[in-house]
């Protein structure tokens, strides 16, 4: 089984919380790696930038979320236990329990507004993490950089052919961001075609 979104996390997180007892985040990934069933390998899958696991990411912006509701709370680093907002929550049996559940709760609303007092805009679903996000959109403009870079250095490959005795075709652009600010750092493969 796929490992799932965060929102998708909510409600078994919530009920494995029902018990009022504090948890650790352990606790909760190991039981959920366990109820969906994930394998080693996609229990140890990372996030693209390999920094954190990408279950332990979905869990914590699962947890993020509900805390922003009121339906779990930290009393201590590392730890969290369910609200008596949530007891009565799950007393309900809820359909779902997702961001549009959360919405219903004005400190949901409040704790997602924009620092400017701009209201955040709830228009599209959110299944990615801010991470997934952020890095998905990160590749699609490295990807498109680097097409347009590829473009130009082939409208321009007659600049080339004048200084060498071949043409040079470029067929490999690769973009990688540079550690300085402001810079990248372009690495262009070239393959050599020999010219008539």
């Amino acid at each position: 089984m796929a490992i799932p979104d965060f929102q998708s996390i909510m409600p078994p997180l919530l009920r494995f919380c029902e018990d009022g007892k504090e948890h650790s985040n352990q606790d909760v990934l190991d039981v959920l790696a366990s109820q969906f069933q994930l394998s080693d390998s996609e229990r140890k899958q990372l996030l693209p930038s390999g920094q954190q696991r990408l279950l332990d990411n979905r869990v914590a912006w699962a947890r993020a979320h509900m805390k922003m509701a009121l339906l779990i709370e930290n009393p201590r680093r590392g730890i969290f236990r369910i609200t008596e907002r949530s007891k009565s929550i799950l007393a309900q049996s809820p359909s779902a329990i997702n961001l549009k559940f959360l919405r219903q709760y004005p400190e949901y609303v409040n704790n997602r507004e924009k620092p400017h007092g701009e209201a955040a805009s709830f228009s599209e679903p959110e299944i990615q993490t801010p991470e997934e996000q952020f890095e998905q959109a990160y590749e699609a403009l490295r990807v498109t950089l680097t097409r347009e870079i590829l473009l130009q250095l082939k409208s321009h490959r007659h600049l080339f052919s004048r200084r060498l005795s071949w043409m040079c075709w470029f067929e490999w652009v690769t973009v990688v961001h540079s550690r300085m600010p402001g810079k990248l750092l372009v690495i262009v493969v070239m393959k050599e075609s020999m010219g008539s």
